[in-house]
C-alpha cells in the first residue's frame, strides 16, 4: 500500500505534469509540514488552519525569503487539494491561508494567568513532574525553540552568571539569560535527573526521558498538549506558543525590539517585527489606562 507522500508524488508527476524540480521542491516542503504535524500529534488529514499558520510562523523564523515562503504555501495548498481529490478530506484548511507578508498573524499568545494555570497543572509527585516544570520555565522564561531546548547541554549553562550558551539555526551561537526561577527549577530537576540510568552519549543533555535518553521534539509537544488540556485552556497551544508569549510580553512591557531579536536568535529584525502586531484590545486598554485625557475623566 502506497504512503500518502508516494501517492502525492504520482499525483504531481502524472496528473499535474509538473517538472521534477518542482515535484522535488513540493515534496521537501510537505515532508517538513508532516514532520511538524507529527511532532504535534496531528495527522495531515486532521490539520486545521491554525496548525498550518503556526507551521508557517515557525518556518518564517528561519529567515527564508518571501519567494521561498510563497512556494511553500503553494505546495501546502496543492497538497490539500490533492487530499480533497483523493477523498481523504472534505474541507480544505488552506482556503484562508494567506501569502507570506511581514504581518503574518502570530499564533495565540498565552496570558500570565494562563501560564500560571499550566504550571499549576504539573503534578510534581510524578517522576517527570519536576522535569516538566523546568521545561515550561525555560520555554517561557528564555524563549527557546524546541530544537534548542532538547539539545541544551549542562556544560553550556553558566549557573553563577545566569546565562546559557544556545546553538540555534545554522549552528549560530548566542548567550541567553536564565531567570532565577529557571535556575531554581533546573536545580530541582537535576536532583531527580541524577537518579536516572543515563545512557552513553546522553550524559550532557539537560532534559532526559525516564530511560536516560535525550527528549525528542514530539515528547515536548506531548508534554505541552497534556498540560494545556489539564489546565483547561482552549487555545491552540504548542511549545512555540511559549516563545511567542515570551517575546510578546517583553515587547508589551517596553523591551527594545533589537534586544528581543538577539534573545530569540533572529538573523533579521524584520522577523522580530511580527511581534509589533500586538492585539488591538491590549492597545485600547493601554490608552484607557495611561492616556492623560482618560486619567482626567476618571477624576471627574
Amino acid at each position: 500500500m502506497l504512503s500518502i507522500l508516494q501517492e502525492y508524488h504520482i499525483y504531481l508527476k502524472m496528473e499535474k505534469s509538473l517538472s521534477m524540480n518542482t515535484v522535488d521542491s513540493y515534496e521537501r516542503d510537505i515532508q517538513k509540514l508532516i514532520s511538524y504535524l507529527n511532532d504535534a500529534g496531528i495527522k495531515p488529514e486532521e490539520a486545521k488552519l491554525e496548525h498550518l499558520r503556526d507551521f508557517l510562523v515557525e518556518i518564517g523564523e528561519m529567515g527564508i525569503n518571501e519567494r521561498s515562503q510563497a512556494r511553500l504555501i503553494s505546495g501546502i495548498k496543492s497538497f490539500y487539494r490533492f487530499l480533497i481529490y483523493k477523498d481523504k478530506i472534505t474541507q480544505d484548511p488552506t482556503e484562508l491561508l494567506e501569502a507570506p507578508k511581514i504581518g503574518l498573524r502570530l499564533p495565540e499568545v498565552l496570558s500570565l494567568d494562563e501560564i500560571e494555570q499550566i504550571i499549576s497543572a504539573i503534578d510534581l509527585s510524578k517522576p517527570e513532574g519536576q522535569r516538566n516544570r523546568a521545561i515550561i520555565e525555560v520555554l517561557y522564561g528564555s524563549g527557546l525553540r524546541v530544537s534548542e531546548l532538547i539539545n541544551l547541554k549542562i556544560s553550556n549553562i553558566y549557573f553563577d552568571e545566569g546565562y546559557m550558551l544556545i546553538e540555534g539555526k545554522g549552528s549560530k551561537q548566542r548567550l541567553v539569560p536564565l531567570s532565577e526561577e529557571s535556575i531554581k527549577q533546573i536545580g530541582y530537576w537535576r536532583l531527580d535527573r541524577n537518579r536516572l540510568d543515563i545512557k552513553k552519549g546522553n550524559e550532557d543533555f539537560l532534559f532526559l526521558n525516564r530511560y536516560g535518553r535525550k527528549l525528542t521534539r514530539a515528547m515536548i509537544f506531548t508534554v505541552v498538549k497534556d498540560l494545556t488540556t489539564i489546565a483547561g485552556i482552549k487555545k491552540n497551544v504548542s511549545p512555540h506558543t511559549f516563545r511567542h508569549s515570551f517575546a510578546t510580553h517583553l515587547l508589551e512591557n517596553g523591551a527594545n525590539l533589537r534586544a528581543i531579536q538577539q534573545l530569540l536568535g533572529h538573523e533579521s529584525i524584520t522577523t522580530t517585527e511580527i511581534y509589533t502586531h500586538i492585539d488591538v484590545q491590549y492597545l485600547r486598554e493601554t490608552i484607557l489606562m495611561y492616556h492623560p485625557a482618560n486619567q482626567w475623566q476618571k477624576k471627574q
